[in-house]
């Protein structure tokens, strides 16, 4: 069972038909929307400060949500995917974004509407990542514009299939 705890007198509040993984961590001030996913070992750690995350967003496994006591907060779109093993600190992500595996996303970054964070990308603090951008890299570049038809098919296809993913969890405990 997924360990949800109050921190600092912050109840995490999770929407309806969530998917919390046997090792998933929320803890304090996080606000999730309606049909979500974390992941295993995803840890979201509102201890320190706010957390909000929108409707249909997905965390996959060994990602880490986080925050800066009182100077950032962490503030996820709907349907985002984060990639496994991504760190999102303090950073605001637009909706139908997609974060790319092993990614770092750093404080009071803002990744806009439908854009993409390649693979193994550091977004560096105070970066301003545009709607249907394409960044990759360390530190992450501006690479190219995307189709902002093909990015919302993609982003909200993967978005989707991790919903679908989850319930496979929930009939296997039938």
């Amino acid at each position: 069972m997924a360990i949800i705890k109050k921190v600092r007198g912050f109840d995490p509040k999770i929407g309806e038909n969530c998917f919390l993984a046997d090792s998933a961590v929320v803890v304090g001030d996080v606000t999730m929307g309606n049909d979500c996913s974390i992941w295993f070992n995803a840890v979201l750690r509102g201890d320190v400060n706010t957390i909000t995350i929108g409707n249909r967003v997905n965390i996959q496994d060994n990602s880490v949500i986080h925050t800066l006591y009182e100077k950032s907060v962490t503030e996820i779109g709907n349907d985002v995917s984060i990639g496994h093993n991504v760190v999102v600190h303090g950073a605001k992500i637009g909706d139908m974004a997609l974060i790319g595996m092993g990614s770092i996303i750093l404080d009071h970054a803002e990744i806009g509407e439908g854009a993409i964070i390649a693979a193994g990308s550091v977004v560096l603090g105070g970066t301003k990542v545009g709607p249907h951008e394409l960044w990759a890299g360390s530190p992450a570049k501006f690479k190219k514009m995307v189709d902002p038809s093909q990015a919302s098919e993609i982003n909200v296809k993967i978005a989707k299939n991790y919903l679908m993913y989850s319930t496979w969890y929930n009939q296997d405990e039938e």
